[in-house]
């Protein structure tokens, strides 16, 4: 079953990353040539300051999920519906004090970018983009926590898609019929209350939470120590604009949400593959079942190596073509910076393989005891990257990025090898080596493929084929030759899953 439920998943992920990396590169690309850099970068930069008023809700999330696993794993819905009143009620706590924050924000944030744009211009804009994110941490977000809980984010996913082609449709209308900035974030901020509102709905009917049970406020005491771990997370995704943005410029910001917008994506792409495992892990720690969890931790890793050095590989051959055609026409700045790009695809890349370590704590809850490196890292991210970007620029900031990141990840391996499976950080090793031994190979081999300046994407994705056809055989001959066996688990347990879901019907 937990199988069966991890392969809709994925499908329904696959889906939907595939239709958000499409329309990501949509709008934006029009929100350029239509607007300019600097348009492009300030919207960028208030969503990720956004971010960091909202992050009161950060600690929640993590913690809600973990309490869920044993009652759905044992259908207690008595529980359940303790559980989710207990986290409504704080949600709603902090939809409250989200409003006051996003209107201190709104009177603040005009002041950094002044130069460029009126105070009363930047004030209405943080308004209209803080509409979406007070939606859904006042309507949504503790129902999304209940459906991933229960492996089903098949269906955040489905209205995901809805949503996020309904919005490019509506956006890239306003745009085409010359609409302004504020109106064209507005549609778009309406669009996106949509999310939150039909997830309310499916989860009320699935699930008949009983709002009349008393909240169970202990089963997310630990939601402050959760905190630490989720602000750990964002600021390394949200440092580097926020630093640019106050020592910086929005033109700089504008560069950064470029790339930013390729390694997110293909993190994102990763993560559809095989982020619906996350919830198997919590019903089998639930369960007890820990040499099943040891030995799917094993094969967690192999497929998250495996993937993320296909995909990284790739977009490291070819991310300064793409970056060439994409923003071909915007002379206001310049796009192609190598040494950035290359530095921020590490940092993504380190980020992934801390995927199955981080997935183990969380889903275990044990927040409390990993806060501690979720604190450094934040703190280690910041002040490199402020000491840097000065010196550096972009790639200033990136390092920050990377060394935080990468600090992060073998904090996160030792916990889990430590604590809860028990085995040795040799293994981690070899699989870094391994790794770079694979990339190795793909650099050398894609070295001897030579290339004109693709003028279009037509000839991009030409010159991507062979790229990724490479890459494909270097992962997949590291893997046959030193994780064959690891490899041989997975093809069993794919078919597995896709033999029960066939046979499903007929039960």
């Amino acid at each position: 079953m937990r199988s069966r439920k991890a392969v809709i998943n994925t499908i329904a992920g696959l889906a939907y990353e595939l239709t958000a990396v499409l329309c990501g590169f949509i709008l934006p690309r029009l929100i350029l040539t239509a607007f300019g850099s600097g348009y492009n970068g300030i919207t960028s930069s208030i969503t990720q300051f956004l971010g960091y008023v909202a992050l009161m809700q950060a600690g929640i999330s993590g913690v809600t999920k973990a309490a869920l696993y044993h009652p759905l794993a044992t259908k207690n819905k008595l529980e359940i519906s303790a559980i989710m009143n207990a986290t409504n009620r704080y949600l709603r706590i902090v939809a409250v004090i989200f409003i006051f924050g996003v209107f201190a924000f709104a009177s603040i944030f005009p002041l950094f970018v002044q130069d460029q744009f009126e105070w009363l211009f930047t004030f209405t804009l943080v308004l209209i983009l803080g509409i979406s994110t007070f939606a859904q941490y006042y309507f949504g977000l503790s129902y999304q926590m209940l459906l991933q809980a229960d492996q089903r984010q098949s269906v955040i996913y489905t209205i995901r898609i809805v949503t996020t082609i309904l919005n490019t449709v509506i956006a890239s209308s306003l745009i085409k019929l010359g609409a302004s900035i504020h109106i064209v974030k507005l549609g778009s901020a309406l669009v996106f209350t949509l999310n939150p509102l039909l997830i309310n709905l499916y989860a009320r009917h699935k699930f008949k939470i009983d709002k009349y049970v008393p909240p169970n406020n202990d089963a997310i005491k630990d939601k402050w120590d959760s905190f630490g771990l989720q602000v750990a997370n964002f600021v390394n995704s949200n440092t580097d604009m926020v630093v640019l943005t106050v020592f910086r410029n929005v033109y700089e910001v504008s560069v950064y949400t470029v790339y930013y917008m390729i390694t997110s994506g293909i993190r994102k792409l990763l993560l559809t593959f095989i982020n619906s495992l996350g919830a198997a892990f919590g019903n089998m720690f639930a369960k007890k079942e820990m040499a099943t969890l040891k030995r799917n931790l094993l094969l967690y890793e192999q497929i998250t190596f495996a993937f993320a050095n296909f995909l990284f590989s790739v977009t490291l051959m070819v991310v300064l073509s793409f970056v060439h055609v994409y923003t071909s026409g915007i002379t206001d700045v310049n796009y192609i910076r190598p040494s950035f790009a290359y530095v921020l695809i590490a940092a993504s890349l380190f980020a992934a393989y801390r995927i199955p370590y981080q997935s183990i704590v969380e889903v275990i809850g044990h927040f409390k005891q990993t806060r501690n490196g979720a604190f450094f890292e934040a703190f280690m991210n910041i002040v490199v990257s402020i000491i840097l970007v000065n010196l550096l620029g972009l790639v200033g900031v990136a390092i920050g990025t990377l060394c935080a990141t990468v600090f992060r990840t073998f904090q996160y391996a030792l916990y889990v090898s430590h604590n809860v499976i028990k085995r040795p950080m040799w293994l981690l090793v070899k699989r870094l080596l391994l790794s770079a031994l694979t990339f190795g190979l793909i650099i050398a081999a894609c070295s001897l493929l030579h290339f004109s300046q693709p003028a279009n994407y037509m000839q991009l994705v030409l010159q991507a084929i062979p790229i990724a056809l490479i890459a494909a055989l270097a992962t997949i001959g590291v893997e046959l030759v030193f994780y064959r066996a690891d490899l041989q688990l997975f093809i069993q347990k794919l078919k597995g899953a896709l033999h029960h879901k066939k046979k499903q019907p007929q039960q």
